[in-house]
């Protein structure tokens, strides 16, 4: 019975701290979104995989960028909602993939996983701004032109997501090896101490 109790409790304490982290997340991608900054240059995707990899309850990396997403374009505006569609399942995609896959989760996949995101989100969102709107002709030169007219953006999502990713994972790292020098510190004068 003490067990159950003890099992429920540190239950209880990892949700807790799992949706302290996603209200966090969700916070720094709204922040980040309302906030001047450079166009596409925002933490969403690095938000998104970066939740994948240290939450308890994976399926809740999904929330950080579609509840972000969702809040931020509440105060500036929705758009045709196909291309939506395409930006919002995008911007989730790295937690979707680093959820479905641990090996994604690897310190040496952050990068490679960060870059083929921005690549993706820059592929697919382009068609659907190309598909979606008025802006091109629908043929293959229209579509070229949305690609060649969109290059500045790719620019800034790969340097956003690259800059956020170093800020969120890098950040963990630090704040989980300071946390283990206390430890090993507190152990080592409580051994003297005895």
């Amino acid at each position: 019975m003490l067990s159950h109790l003890s099992n429920a409790h540190h239950t209880a304490r990892a949700l807790s701290t799992d949706l302290a982290i996603v209200a966090a997340l969700v916070g720094l991608n709204v922040a980040a979104r309302l906030l001047p900054h450079a166009p596409d240059f925002t933490p969403v995707a690095a938000t998104a995989l970066f939740a994948a990899s240290v939450l308890r309850v994976r399926a809740l990396s999904v929330v950080v960028p579609l509840v972000g997403m969702i809040l931020a374009d509440a105060w500036l505006g929705f758009y045709d909602p196909r291309i939506m569609a395409a930006v919002y399942g995008m911007l989730a995609l790295p937690a979707c993939a680093a959820w479905l896959s641990s090996r994604l989760r690897r310190p040496v996949m952050i990068v490679p996983v960060l870059l083929s995101s921005s690549l993706s989100f820059f592929l697919v969102t382009n068609f659907a701004v190309w598909a979606f709107s008025p802006m091109y002709t629908a043929n293959a030169g229209g579509l070229l032109k949305c690609y060649i007219a969109a290059l500045p953006f790719l620019q800034n999502t790969l340097c956003g997501d690259l800059f956020w990713g170093i800020v969120l994972f890098g950040g963990y790292w630090l704040a989980q090896n300071v946390r283990a020098a206390k430890h090993d510190m507190h152990r080592a004068i409580v051994a003297r101490a005895c």
